[in-house]
């Protein structure tokens, strides 16, 4: 009875938050203020899930915190995200070698 009511309850609030956009604005939002902060919201809400994990990943924070800079230093100078994403294993995985 618990699970099917644990399954219930998640299928409920995710249809909710799924709907409620589509039912709230119905009309195109004027507000630049609210537009903009509507288009930035997934970013950091993806960043905000990331950017811990990523810190306590490897067995010591600094080799994460080293792959983390030249991640974004990569990203700074727009390069694809496979690149990043190779580049920024392969220098934690040198500071795991060399250091």
């Amino acid at each position: 009875m618990y699970i099917l009511l644990s399954i219930t309850v998640m299928a409920l609030v995710t249809y909710l938050i799924r709907v409620l956009p589509l039912t709230l604005f119905r009309k195109k939002v004027q507000s630049c203020y609210i537009r903009s902060f509507l288009y930035y919201v997934p970013y950091a809400v993806l960043g905000g899930m990331t950017f811990p994990h990523i810190l306590y990943s490897t067995e010591n924070t600094l080799y994460a915190a080293i792959g983390t800079g030249v991640a974004l230093i990569l990203g700074y100078f727009e390069r694809g995200l496979t690149t990043v994403a190779l580049i920024s294993v392969l220098a934690v995985y040198l500071c795991h070698i060399l250091l």
